[in-house]
């Protein structure tokens, strides 16, 4: 009947729940290790001789519940292009695994300290895959039931099809709230350094909004146009200089930016990318863009982009003026307790 057939599509599309002899068979008892994290280790599965999967079993360790349910609540219900699918899960005892879609390649693969890699993308594809993660982040912050603040955007947690399609992975640091509440309040700083907006080092760090999510995505985007990790770089006069600032600068100066450039249109995007990067990692939150408007942006041509403020005057100052704004957004959003 059209009910049952309903019902099988409907489950279909939910995770499946497998035993841990599952999780061994389908990774012939854990022969192939593709990575570790924080969490726990990630192996090669095979749930059929043509569907290849991502087996992460998670550590046997304190706190690691929130972990599992973060993962299985935060993308266990959610289908979109640019967010890893969670095909399954077991929780078998104490024995916890999460097993996703396989995807060859990380965007981590392809920003290293040399520039080389980085230019077999070419730069439209580079803008496609940034287009896309915009577009992941955007749906989880304004496209699911409730919004879903990552706290851990970069590279490493970029999954890369074999199309070099994005899709955004690990929500193990996640939080939730409702769409309506911007603000979220967490107890303890969460992310990777380097990554993390500036809020999250702040005394008042626990209230923190969607916002650290765009400063993440503008620091991966400014690692993607430079081709390298975020570091110093050495000018012409042998000084040290912090290398999102030197991109700036060039900007400032109405400077060519000094990477390889090989066809026609490709200075173009270099530009508009780097200006989005250098938009999203604003010291105030609220001068950060939502990433609805940065999808909007990217998806524009781009020309007469204006260049955004200087991010990187001193923190002090940076502070003091945007006292306003920021009393301005607090008032304006309700503050709601973290959800465990």
């Amino acid at each position: 009947s059209k009910i049952e057939k309903f019902l099988e599509d409907y489950k279909a599309f939910k995770p499946t729940r497998y035993s841990y002899a599952d999780i061994k068979r389908m990774t012939n008892k854990f022969k192939v290790e593709l990575g570790q994290g924080a969490y726990g280790t990630v192996f090669r599965g095979k749930l059929s001789n043509e569907i290849l999967v991502a087996v992460k079993v998670l550590n046997n360790s304190e706190g690691n519940g929130e972990e599992f349910v973060n993962e299985v609540e935060a993308i266990g219900k959610i289908h979109h292009v640019n967010v890893i699918r969670l095909i399954g899960f077991c929780a078998d005892g104490f024995r916890r695994a999460l097993v996703y879609e396989y995807l060859p390649n990380s965007l981590q693969k392809f920003i290293s300290s040399a520039d080389s890699k980085r230019h077999l993308l070419g730069w439209k594809r580079l803008q496609d895959i940034v287009l896309g993660i915009a577009k992941g982040i955007e749906y989880l912050h304004q496209g699911c039931e409730r919004r879903i603040l990552h706290f851990d955007i970069k590279p490493h947690n970029i999954l890369l099809d074999h199309d070099f399609a994005p899709k955004i992975t690990d929500f193990g640091l996640s939080k939730f709230c409702s769409k309506d509440q911007i603000v979220v309040s967490i107890k303890t700083a969460r992310g990777t350094a380097g990554y993390m907006a500036p809020e999250l080092f702040s005394r008042n760090f626990q209230n923190v909004s969607y916002k650290s999510d765009v400063y993440s995505f503008g620091i991966v985007v400014l690692e993607m146009v430079g081709g390298r990790k975020i570091a110093r770089v050495t000018e012409e006069n042998d000084e040290q200089i912090y290398f999102p600032k030197w991109i700036y600068n060039l900007l400032e100066r109405g400077e060519d930016l000094r990477f390889e450039i090989e066809e026609e249109g490709d200075t173009k995007i270099a530009k508009k990318l780097a200006i989005v990067g250098l938009q999203c990692i604003q010291w105030n939150p609220a001068d950060r863009p939502s990433m609805n408007v940065v999808v909007h942006i990217l998806e524009g041509e781009g020309d007469n982009l204006p260049i955004p403020p200087n991010p990187f005057w001193s923190a002090v100052p940076a502070r003091m003026n945007s006292k306003k704004s920021q009393r301005r957004l607090h008032q304006e959003l309700d503050v709601i307790s973290e959800m465990e």
